[in-house]
């Protein structure tokens, strides 16, 4: 399915991105495993991480190399494109995973911990989404043989999180990089798409095991990577600009923001309507209070 496809998988070095670069390589694809080899946290770096998954693919009988590097860095980002294309010829695909936790409620949030966690989950998606489409824009003015995909992974709490309003604000963010970048991309035959992943992780262990979601039994990592190389793959033609989900034994296409109520005054509001009007008929059928969801 995945033959003559060239994929890097970034922060593939453990949990879903590891089971999505082996889930490619199985498929025939030639994958660059890319990993930092940090903590959760973000701490440390260890070059053996993307080496050792790499080296288990070769040894069931696919093809792998490791890069380590921070994807975060624009500079490393340009440097995993340009090499993968010099070392495999060409680049097909790039599934991002690439992500650290450091929780903390929003009053005592550290702002080192604030700034760490953006930049490596958002500013981490799209150095190597603008490292990708530039070489995409270049090399396919004449066409490609087929579409070039960059698959963006989010989470479940850039609906909103207790404790993680950097994770959360980074991976909201993801979303509407996606939908902008699909956008400018899709008429150079590149879909940019973003993921929603559930399966248990090492940031899954972060949380006390008493109030863990779900085992590894249960959410296995292992089958989110199914619709990973489907996004890689041509049956996926034109997908793009979506936002989508895996996890467990469901699958799902997530809606894009849209006003669920709205009002009009001809003219124009005061604050006076809107104490008067806004709660009982514009948004009579809304919930305005929506903490709950966010636990």
């Amino acid at each position: 399915m995945l033959d003559e496809t060239v994929c890097i998988v970034a922060g593939g070095g453990n949990g879903l991105g590891e089971a999505a670069a082996h889930e490619l390589a199985d498929h025939g694809a030639t994958v660059v495993v890319n990993d930092r080899g940090t903590s959760v946290s973000g701490e440390g770096s260890d070059a053996a991480v993307a080496e050792r998954v790499a080296v288990d693919i070769r040894e069931a009988g696919g093809e792998a190399t490791a890069h380590h590097g921070d994807v975060s860095d624009f500079e490393y980002a340009d440097r995993l494109v340009e090499e993968t294309v010099a070392e495999h010829g060409r680049l097909d695909f790039v599934a991002n995973f690439a992500g650290i936790l450091r929780d903390g409620m929003s009053y005592k949030l550290d702002p080192e911990d604030w700034t760490a966690v953006v930049e490596t989950n958002l500013t981490g998606q799209f150095a190597p989404l603008r490292a990708a489409c530039g070489h995409w824009r270049e090399t396919g003015e004449d066409g490609f043989d087929r579409q070039r995909s960059y698959l963006a992974v989010s989470a479940g709490a850039a609906r909103g999180n207790l404790g993680q309003a950097n994770y959360a604000a980074a991976k909201a963010g993801v979303l509407g990089m996606v939908r902008s970048v699909s956008t400018e991309m899709h008429r150079s035959d590149v879909r940019v798409n973003a993921l929603v992943p559930n399966g248990y992780t090492r940031m899954t262990e972060t949380v006390p095991e008493e109030h863990r979601p779900y085992t590894r039994e249960e959410m296995p990592p292992e089958k989110v990577a199914p619709m990973v190389a489907y996004l890689a793959s041509e049956a996926a033609e034109d997908v793009t600009g979506c936002t989508l989900y895996a996890g467990g034994d469901r699958v799902g296409v997530f809606s894009d923001p849209a006003m669920e109520a709205v009002g009009v005054k001809p003219d124009g509001w005061t604050v006076d309507s809107l104490a008067d009007h806004f709660r009982e008929d514009v948004a009579e059928d809304c919930d305005l209070t929506r903490t709950d969801a966010h636990f």
